[in-house]
């Protein structure tokens, strides 16, 4: 980035509006980097790099994504907090970004306000993806009824995997104990990968991966899926039934993947990168890559994501606090 840039992003708050305005029809002139604050493979991870390559190429620069993984994504959402608000610095970020604030007494990067939202920049929605309820194929049960019937005759005995404490895998699964009423065991592995081979071979009796790392697995008969989270079948598993639909009415999860940048940006960037970022994501092409992957294509506006992030806070934080839940 050139220097008089960098001036120009630092000042552009306190700035007059024409100047702002044309700092704004300059951006971007430079490489754009996109945190992922997840390790690679990833839902964060995988959304970005489906992301960044056409994003960048809408805005005429490079896009790079760059994986800051740690404390269920809070050490890359520190890092875009405290980055300039120039637009050079965005980041993808799922559900965790609404749950973190009930699980960790203070956040790495939040204000006096303790407002984890007044830290960031909403910038839009990229897409949502179900999760699916599997399980080991020799535990005795072939559907959510029996699935529940068996955890409340063994209160405790059965276990599911999380790809680690707060997680979507945790948070699905803890919202299913909520909503029916079962005692499962939480076994919490170190990502996705480990949890979902360790419900394969036994170890554990069930988890809720994210659709697209299950699929081949339930296609080939490693697992028995019984029930996808969302409020609509999947397409890709059209024979595996809702929560709703298989008896817990009360119940959906869907994984959520917005982007955001740090408190401050100007409003001029904001509408850009959102006007770049939403013709991307309509494309047939990306639109198509995403329900490849088990995703669904979504676009907001920078408010609408704001509000949908705001609501999630308030819903975990309800959970998890009545609950107790904690991460091991």
């Amino acid at each position: 980035m050139h220097r008089r840039d960098l001036v120009a992003a630092s000042l552009a708050a306190a700035l007059p509006t024409a100047y702002v305005d044309a700092f704004a029809q300059s951006y971007p002139s430079g490489p754009i980097k996109l945190i992922a604050p997840f390790p690679p493979g990833g839902s964060v991870d995988i959304t970005s790099r489906i992301l960044a390559e056409p994003l960048g190429r809408k805005l005429g620069v490079q896009m790079l994504v760059d994986n800051r993984s740690g404390a269920s994504g809070n050490i890359g959402m520190e890092a875009i907090a405290k980055a300039k608000p120039d637009g050079y610095t965005l980041g993808l970020n799922t559900v965790s970004m609404a749950s973190n604030p009930s699980f960790y007494p203070t956040m790495p990067f939040e204000t006096a306000s303790g407002n984890t939202l007044k830290d960031f920049t909403p910038i839009g929605m990229v897409a949502t993806s179900q999760h699916v309820l599997i399980v080991n194929k020799n535990l005795p049960v072939k559907n959510v009824a029996e699935l529940i019937a068996l955890a409340k005759s063994k209160p405790g005995k059965l276990n599911y995997a999380s790809a680690g404490g707060g997680s979507t895998f945790h948070l699905s699964a803890e919202l299913f104990k909520d909503v029916s009423g079962t005692f499962i065991t939480h076994v919490p592995y170190r990502g996705g990968g480990p949890a979902l081979q360790d419900t394969i071979g036994g170890q554990v009796d069930m988890s809720f991966p994210v659709l697209s790392a299950a699929l081949q697995h339930v296609r080939a008969g490693s697992v028995r899926a019984l029930a996808v989270t969302g409020t609509r079948r999947s397409p890709l598993l059209p024979d595996v039934p809702t929560m709703t639909e298989a008896g817990l009415k009360d119940y959906a999860f869907t994984t959520w993947f917005t982007v955001f940048g740090p408190a401050n940006m100007p409003r001029e960037l904001v509408q850009r990168v959102n006007s770049a970022l939403n013709e991307v994501v309509s494309s047939p092409e990306l639109r198509e890559r995403f329900t490849r992957e088990g995703f669904e294509a979504f676009t907001t506006t920078p408010e609408a994501a704001g509000q949908f992030v705001a609501t999630e806070i308030a819903r975990w934080n309800k959970l998890i606090k009545a609950k107790n839940i904690k991460i091991e």
